[in-house]
């Protein structure tokens, strides 16, 4: 097997940049309480959240510290949870909106479902509140006959349709 080229990385003469300093630091604080609110602001974002070491300068203990009162000041209401960001809405052109009532001129839209079937005589008697009941009609029964076996209740003669017989209220 051939040997691979060394690969080609960048100059390490270059300086790296220094390290933020942490408000700790800077403040010559000893214990971070949860009543600093102002000092706590400093490691939290404008959206509430807390920020990382990277951003912060702080090392694992100080970040550890600020964590912890961070999350006590929340529960104590001395800071928010969240921040509630907002942000300035694209204002529409009206150009745009004569657009869309000229397409709306064509023919009206159709639904995407079709409507649902009208009864037939085979599905069966509909009660008062619109019901199908399961059984249907059999052959020897009649309306009448459906109407009292429906706890006495009358069904009304437009209803159901039974063959396209009149029925006889007589």
């Amino acid at each position: 097997m051939a040997r691979r080229p060394p690969r080609r990385t960048k100059p390490r003469n270059k300086r790296r940049g220094r390290k933020k300093v942490s408000p700790i630091v800077i403040g010559k604080v000893e214990y971070v309480d949860y009543k600093d609110t102002e000092l706590l602001k400093k490691f939290i974002s404008d959206r509430a959240k807390i920020k990382g070491r990277s951003i912060n300068g702080n090392n694992a203990r100080q970040q550890r510290d600020v964590g912890r009162a961070v999350k006590v000041a929340r529960e104590m209401a001395l800071i928010p949870f969240t921040n509630r960001v907002t942000t300035q809405r694209r204002e529409r052109r009206s150009d745009e909106r004569d657009e869309r009532d000229e397409r709306s001129d064509g023919p009206p839209s159709r639904p995407a479902t079709p409507p649902p079937a009208g009864l037939t005589e085979d599905d069966g008697v509909v009660d008062e509140i619109g019901v199908i009941a399961e059984g249907g009609l059999s052959e020897e029964m009649t309306l009448e006959d459906a109407g009292e076996s429906n706890d006495g209740a009358a069904v009304d003669d437009g209803a159901a349709v039974d063959d396209g017989a009149a029925v006889d209220d007589g």
